[in-house]
Order: C-alpha cells, then sequence, then structure tokens
C-alpha cells in the first residue's frame, strides 16, 4: 500500500528567484519521493541513531489514517504508533491522527493530537508510555492542537486550529472560543503531575499552524494557514516565555507578487536562520529578514518539512507523499 521507491523518482521544480538561494539548494537538486500512497502526510521529525537505534530515522504523520509512520533508507516505510491521536470509540473526524512532532530535551516524542485534543508525550527508550502534557486551557478543552515545538528550558509552545474536529471551525464541541497560541510552562519542582501550567500567548490569528524558534530560541515563530490572511508571524520570546507583539515576515503581499495562493502550513529555520515554509503548493524559502529567495514548487498541497540526516537534508510531507531535498545548508534538529 505505501509504496517505496527504491530508485526515488522526482517530483516538481525549484525557482530560483535570488541568487542567494545557489548557496542553499545545488544547482542540480532534486525533491525524491521517497514513498507514497499516503492520505494525508504531516508532521515530519528526525530521529538521530541511538544505542537501541544504530541507524537514524523518520517519524511521520498521517492525520486521517490515526497513524504515525517510520521511514529508514533500510526498511522503507512501517507503522510506529496507531493509534496517534485519538483513542476513542468510533469514527472521530475526517483527521483524528497526530499531527505536529517534536521531540524535548528528554528524548520524549511530543505530539499534536487531533482526536485526543492533547499535547502528549511518549519515551521513545520505552521507559514508559504516553502521556498527556495538556489538553485544556482553564477547564476548556482545546480545539485540535496543530503543531507543537519544544523550548531547551522545559517549555513547550503549540498551535490549536479547529482542523481536526468534525466540524471544524463550526463543531459544537469548541470550547476555547478562539484558536489559539499556547504554551507549557516547565514542570514546577515538586510537582508530581509532570504537567505544566498553560498560559495563551497569542489569541488574534485567525488559523495559526505551523510553529517554530530561532536558531537562538529568541524568537517564537507562526505560520498562519487562512487562505485569506495568509502570513508568517514573529514573536519576540520575553523573559517568563510569554511573547511580545509580533511583526509580519511575510505576508498576502508577498505571495500575490509572487503569483502564489493559499496560507502558510508548517515551517523551519536553518541554522543561518532562512526560512523554509510550506505554501503556495510546495515549500517557500526565505531570507532572515523576510525576502522571497526561491520556491520548492511540488504542485500541490504541502504541509511540513524537518531537517535529518546529518541536518542538510529536508524532509516533506506533501499530500500522499514523503519526500526528500538536499541542501548545502544546515538546521537544527
Amino acid at each position: 500500500m505505501y509504496a517505496q521507491m527504491p530508485a526515488y523518482p522526482t517530483i516538481g521544480t525549484i525557482v530560483r528567484a535570488d541568487p542567494r538561494l545557489d548557496k542553499l539548494i545545488p544547482k542540480d537538486a532534486r525533491v525524491e519521493v521517497l514513498a507514497s500512497g499516503f492520505t494525508w502526510t504531516e508532521g515530519p521529525l528526525w530521529i538521530k541513531p541511538t544505542k537501541n537505534e544504530k541507524q537514524g530515522y523518520l517519524l511521520f504523520s498521517d492525520v486521517p489514517q490515526n497513524t504515525i509512520f517510520k521511514w529508514t533508507a533500510q526498511d522503507g516505510v512501517t507503522p510506529f504508533l496507531k493509534p496517534s491521536g485519538y483513542t476513542g470509540l468510533g469514527a472521530y473526524s475526517d483527521e483524528p491522527g497526530s499531527n505536529g512532532l517534536t521531540l524535548d530535551a528528554a528524548g520524549r516524542l511530543i505530539a499534536a493530537e487531533h482526536g485526543d485534543r492533547r499535547i502528549s508525550a511518549l519515551p521513545l527508550d520505552g521507559s514508559g508510555g504516553k502521556m498527556t502534557l495538556a489538553d485544556n486551557y482553564e477547564g476548556k478543552r482545546f480545539n485540535s492542537p496543530n503543531d507543537v515545538v519544544a523550548h531547551s528550558n522545559g517549555s513547550y509552545y503549540f498551535t490549536d486550529p479547529p482542523y481536526g474536529m468534525p466540524k471544524k471551525e463550526n463543531d459544537p464541541s469548541q470550547e476555547t472560543g478562539v484558536f489559539g497560541v499556547y504554551r507549557i510552562a516547565p514542570v514546577a519542582k515538586g510537582d508530581k503531575s509532570g504537567k505544566g501550567a498553560v498560559s495563551l500567548i497569542v489569541n488574534d490569528l485567525t488559523r495559526p499552524n505551523g510553529i517554530a524558534f530561532s536558531p537562538d530560541e529568541k524568537t517564537l515563530y507562526v505560520a498562519q494557514s487562512d487562505p485569506d490572511k495568509p502570513v508568517v508571524m514573529a514573536y519576540p520570546v520575553q523573559a517568563d516565555g510569554s511573547v511580545g507583539k509580533g511583526r509580519v515576515v511575510f505576508g498576502a503581499e508577498g505571495m500575490k507578487k509572487q503569483g502564489l495562493a493559499g496560507g502558510f502550513d508548517g515551517l523551519k529555520l536553518d541554522r543561518a536562520g532562512n526560512f523554509w515554509v510550506t505554501g503556495g503548493g510546495g515549500v517557500l524559502v526565505l531570507s532572515p529578514a523576510g525576502e522571497f529567495l526561491g520556491h520548492i514548487n511540488l504542485g500541490g498541497a504541502t504541509a511540513n518539512c524537518a531537517w535529518g540526516d546529518d541536518g542538510s537534508t529536508l524532509y516533506i510531507t506533501a499530500d500522499m507523499y514523503l519526500c526528500r531535498l538536499r541542501t548545502t545548508t544546515t538546521g537544527k534538529f
């Protein structure tokens, strides 16, 4: 069902709008299709080799299939975790599974789960089962946590749009009244619950989606997937973990100028601060100042991306595909 590609066919084209892109993506680079046949791929995450796992591997979500898959160059695609985001009985929605994935400082798999409406943690070393980090704000259940990033101080930041709910923004089970960006604080000393306090840090976005930190963790970036208000926002991270006033990095005018349409989804930064943002049927590459450098045009809906291997490989989840692009930059992973 999940076609492993032995010769790795290629897909799409690379649009080079600025000479600076040539220093990031080799001129002969191609996007390889590593596997296909999925429903909607999301949340790619590279796991480095360990004592138990001699080779690195990629995890990614298939949200409609409620499954996290594992990919290695040797074995291809195998199921890793099912159910990944909805553990209830019967059908829930057309997107019940996990979405964004990340690792925390303890080496746990952190997942944004649609169906169970929570942020969860799962030790990858087998030392324990899955636990809930947060599933509500002030007693009100989240909508459908979408993407999550871990800070080195033990806190987590995540977005909460309505996409995983049965009736999306019109679902009667919506409780918070906002599509917010939240922070889970580090666990307080002596707190045996293992859960940190939850705070709402951004409440004025219509569809917050992808989320990432700058390389120095001093700035939080949020991509909005509202096609009428596509924007990548930057927020300074304050000493207490909250964020200051946001500024626009790239938005609707930039998309229109490049002849691109739609909202943004996932995003990552490389170590030089360049942005790799999914949108416009592929991945936009922006300078640290938000200047458009080029577009990895995959010709269809593109969900997210992540750095892997030695940090120079960009793994991309796009519709039914799992893809890979070799670059000459490196990202944090």
